[in-house]
Order: structure tokens, then sequence, then C-alpha cells
């Protein structure tokens, strides 16, 4: 026969009992938040994937532009071939145009490299990031020295391409499902500038001028074929549209090579417009080496807004 106080404690347990597994209830009724690494493509990035003809696991590839701060992603479709995902601005990156050459020159670089799946950073000291390669088989045969650059989220650089936390966790999406579907690893092209013929007889006596010509190759043959091109680096050269029958020697003479062989592009049907993302190009408004203040920021948008005014053609006034 229960006493009085044994049926207070037994009515004292059964209540905490009951209020641990309510908690528990709604501890797993609460959504997970995902790390930054995880977070999965918006509704508008993959309406604009499905609008274009893209999946979100295709295979993808990236350009980078230093004299226009832009990174564009490109995602492959049905055809094999790679069709314009978005333009991004880059926020800020350090250096001039011209490669990177050695350990804190605050250069950030330019060539042909190969990103995988063990260079992608999901604990980056800016939010998220990849690194790029540098320095890669080419860099090395010209004793081209350093190391963790990367394209990361912030707006500060000493070397690096720094995207914003925003832009950069689209990025960083983008490029993790084309891995996680099975891309071994995707191509990175950095130049110094959009490499047209005209734009490059402006630089025919600038040192670099033999070096991005090779660059331009590259350039022309993704512009052609829509295809990143395979390059071999040997002689200390890079080879471009180039493939190995044996392991190259970066420094030694090249082995025998093969040229694929590419058909014609015949584009599939895709929407007229470019798209691009919203965001600032701080390049040289602002310190690199220090996140910018809003006043950095309108200053940005107040010089960007005037170059869009003066390339508007002029109304005859007649």
């Amino acid at each position: 026969m229960l006493t009085r106080v044994s049926l207070t404690l037994k009515v004292a347990v059964q209540s905490a009992v009951l209020a641990i597994v309510l908690m528990l209830a709604a501890c797993s009724a609460t959504p997970t938040i995902p790390p930054p690494s995880e977070v999965p493509l918006s509704k508008e990035t993959l309406a604009l994937l499905a609008k274009k003809g893209m999946q979100p696991g295709s295979p993808v590839f990236v350009r980078i532009f230093k004299e226009e701060s832009e990174l564009e992603i490109w995602k492959q479709r049905d055809d094999g071939r790679f069709y314009h995902f978005k333009t991004y601005p880059i926020c800020n990156w350090s250096g001039t145009i011209g490669p990177k050459l050695s350990y804190g020159d605050r250069q950030a670089p330019e060539g042909f490299y190969t990103v995988t799946p063990a260079l992608m950073n999901p604990n980056s000291k800016y939010y998220l990031s990849f690194n790029v390669g540098y320095p890669n088989a080419y860099d090395k045969s010209w004793g081209r020295t350093g190391d963790s650059v990367m394209v990361h989220g912030s707006c500060r650089s000493a070397g690096c391409y720094a995207m914003t936390d925003a832009l950069m966790e689209e990025i960083y999406g983008l490029t993790r499902e084309a891995l996680k579907a099975g891309q071994p690893s995707f191509q990175l092209q950095a130049f110094p500038f959009r490499m047209t013929d005209a734009r490059m007889a402006r630089e025919k006596h600038n040192k670099w001028y033999g070096y991005w010509k090779t660059l331009k190759q590259g350039y022309d043959y993704f512009e052609k074929y829509r295809v990143p091109p395979s390059v071999v680096v040997c002689e200390r050269r890079y080879v471009v549209n180039a493939v190995a029958q044996s392991r190259p020697d970066p420094s030694g003479p090249c082995p025998p090579l093969s040229r694929p062989v590419v058909a014609a592009f015949k584009p599939l049907p895709e929407p007229a417009e470019i798209d691009i993302a919203k965001g600032n190009k701080l390049k040289g408004i602002t310190n690199p080496d220090v996140e910018p203040t809003i006043a950095d920021i309108n200053a940005a948008k107040r010089r960007q807004s005037a170059q869009s005014y003066s390339s508007m053609p002029i109304a005859n006034a007649n």
C-alpha cells in the first residue's frame, strides 16, 4: 500500500519522464541547420539551372578574368558542351595582371588549374573556399612558390580571389554538386583579361605577352568548342589541346602527344540573356587587406554607375 510520500514521489518521477519525452519530441521537430558547406542550392538557383537545361550535378567549368573582376560558372548540357550559367563579380583581388611568382608577392595567379575534391575547403577562414591548385606543374617547373591560393568568401584578398560570403556559397554549392555527382575534378582558367585579339594587341610590349599568347590558346579553344581543353606541361610550357602518351616531365622534353579532334560546336537552344549576379567590384577602391566599409561599397557603386553611363551611346542631337 503506497504511502502519501511514495505516491508523491511516483507522481514527480512520472512528470519528469513526461517532460523529458516532450522535450525530446520538440527537439526532433526542430529543423537541423546544415553547415555552410552543405547548404542546398537555393530554389532560385535550381530554377535557373532548369531554365538553362542544366542539372545540379552536371560537370562544371570556371573562368576568371582579373581586369574585369569577374568569375564565370559554366555547366555541361546533354550535348557534352559547356554553357554559361552565371557571371559573378569578384569583390576583390590583390596584385596586378600577370602571373604569381613567389610566396608573399600578394599576386593572384594566372594559368590553367585543376580543382579536385581534396582542394575544396569547407572550414575556410573566409566562410567557404576552394584552393585553385597553385603552384601547378607549370609553376613548379619555373620555381614559383606559394600556397593556399583560394577562391573564397569575404572581400579581403592577399593573393586570392574574394567573392563575398553570399556569392561564394552559391559558387561552392555548384562546384560541390558536380564533384559529388562524379566529376573527378574541374578546370579553372585564370586570365589577366578577356583575351580578345583587340585586347591582346594592346599588350604587345608587355613582358608577359608571350605567356599570355599561350593562355589565349586555351581561351580561344573554349570559345570555339565550348569544351575545356586538355593541357599538358612539358619543356616548362603549357601545350594546349594535347594528351601525353606517357607521363610528361614538366621540365623535360615533351613525350609523344596526340591532339583530340572535337566536332564543331552546334549550340543547343538557350536563353539569350546573360545572367550576372549582383555584387560589387572593389578592386582599386579599397585596401584588399581590410573588409570594405559601407562608404567603400557606395563609392564602388558610384564608379560602376559612372562607367555604365559613360559607355552608353550618345543620342544624335539633330
